[in-house]
């Protein structure tokens, strides 16, 4: 071989071991922008087209300390980065993959998350015959505070250093999806498939079929846990439909909260269950009109949901609301969804209390969509919402007065605000393609709740 060739092929592979390392920064993109509709002062942490997008917001979004938000990004193919959010300085935290959900620590600066087991040294990852085929997963904890602090210094070491293999579930049974990390952080917990949900179902258990037209909510699944110290694996529970959002109460250990996923409305979208595979129920025992979606624990004792009022009321003639095309543009318009989500009946961002089970209705917007995508804050002082038009509305819960906080987010946007408010309720994050040029690509963005609101006192 030319010997310019090869070395500028050896060149190429070092370029990207350097690239793909754990602990690489990158330059701040830390903007301020203000809304041009509002006035409100958005703090954009990305503003390059980089394939960024936030965790969804059934996860935490922050580090334990405050100051990084953990969030996912094209700068590498396949990796994750956290943002400071003073600083704007970006730094690498995954090596070696990951998939799934990425799952922020609030008690201690780690991070976790399943990968496909790397190969070794030398060998090529092993190639699936086919996408059904089951492959293994190991699960992954990341020591964020050694990594930023040797970041920082430039002191990087391998990746072995910060990423420790905490446990790899037996392959046959299929983990993967959205896990989620317990309250007490000692454990995690993770969809399983078919063949393993149903040889813990009872005998005789009706299966459900695929519902909407969409053709998903197919059963059975299931959910499994593994201790983050040991590797043990343990079933939780088999459902008879199929299993989505898996997310836990970060207050309550051993509160499990998942859903049953169709890709629209579900006969019974809520449920919750404890560790120990008891106290499985409905959250919230929904009709046949209501679409019910985007469940988030909040805080404690409570869930934020949405009662969707997206639809056309059938023989009603509506005008289309700008943004919001009612015809096909937006999502849950096919006629196979039946009556439900509608304004007929009363609709808007909902909470829930696991404990009383009572629900009370925080606030709705007054036409479109509808509140789509919700959090809140852990206080119970504020909750937060999105709209098709990708509008973000804040509502202080104490008067049920609602603001529009943020607008021109751009409708054709690679994937929605999904709002997450942040723990000590200051502040809310969003994913936003304000300032893309392509109109889709998307950067990470903090919204910080008006000074007036934060300053009010209740009796």
């Amino acid at each position: 071989m030319n010997k310019t060739i090869l070395a500028s092929l050896l060149g190429s592979c070092l370029l990207l071991q350097t690239q793909a390392q754990i602990g690489k920064r990158f330059p701040s993109e830390r903007k301020v922008v203000n809304d041009p509709v509002t006035g409100t002062p958005l703090v954009f942490l990305t503003s390059t087209p980089a394939g960024d997008s936030k965790i969804y917001q059934t996860h935490n979004q922050w580090t334990s300390d405050g100051q990084w938000l953990i969030f996912r990004s094209g700068r590498v193919k396949g990796e994750a980065m956290a943002v400071n959010e003073q600083t704007g300085d970006i730094v690498q935290v995954t090596e070696g993959g990951y998939t799934g959900m990425l799952n922020v620590a609030r008690k201690s600066m780690k991070l976790y998350f399943m990968r496909e087991p790397l190969p070794p040294a030398g060998q090529e990852p092993k190639a699936r015959k086919d996408r059904k085929e089951t492959i293994a997963v190991e699960i992954v904890e990341v020591d964020l505070a050694s990594l930023f602090a040797d970041s920082k210094a430039n002191k990087v070491q391998p990746a072995s250093v910060y990423q420790r293999v905490c446990g790899t579930p037996p392959p046959e049974i299929g983990a993967g999806g959205d896990m989620a990390l317990d309250g007490d952080e000692t454990r995690v917990y993770f969809r399983i498939n078919r063949t393993e949900a149903a040889k813990h179902l009872k005998p005789g258990t009706h299966i459900e079929e695929a519902f909407g037209p969409r053709h998903m909510g197919a059963g059975p699944a299931g959910i499994a846990a593994m201790d983050l110290r040991t590797g043990e694996v343990k079933h939780v529970i088999s459902v008879p439909f199929q299993v989505g959002h898996i997310q836990t109460n970060p207050w309550v250990p051993g509160e499990i909260v998942f859903c049953w996923e169709t890709g629209g409305k579900s006969p019974q979208r809520m449920w919750t269950v404890q560790a120990d595979g008891s106290g499985l129920r409905p959250i919230y025992p929904e009709s046949d009109f209501e679409w019910i979606t985007h469940e988030a624990v909040i805080s404690k004792d409570e869930v934020a949901f949405a009662i969707m009022g997206h639809r056309k009321i059938k023989g009603i003639q509506q005008d289309t609301i700008p943004g919001t095309d009612v015809h096909g543009a937006n999502p849950g318009q096919e006629n196979g969804w039946g009556n439900s989500g509608t304004r007929e009946k009363p609709t808007g961002l909902a909470i829930v209390n696991l404990r009383t089970r009572e629900v009370q209705i925080a606030g709705q917007t007054a036409s479109g969509s509808g509140l789509w995508h919700v959090s809140g804050s852990p206080d119970g002082r504020w909750a937060v919402g999105d709209d098709f038009a990708r509008n973000v509305y804040l509502i202080d819960r104490h008067t049920h007065e609602m603001m529009l906080l943020s607008t021109g987010h751009k409708t054709i946007a690679a994937d929605h605000p999904h709002p997450t408010m942040s723990p000590d309720g200051t502040r809310i994050q969003i994913q936003s393609a304000m300032l893309s040029a392509d109109n889709r690509s998307m950067n990470i963005c903090i919204i910080p709740l008006p000074a007036e609101w934060l300053k009010r006192k209740y009796e």
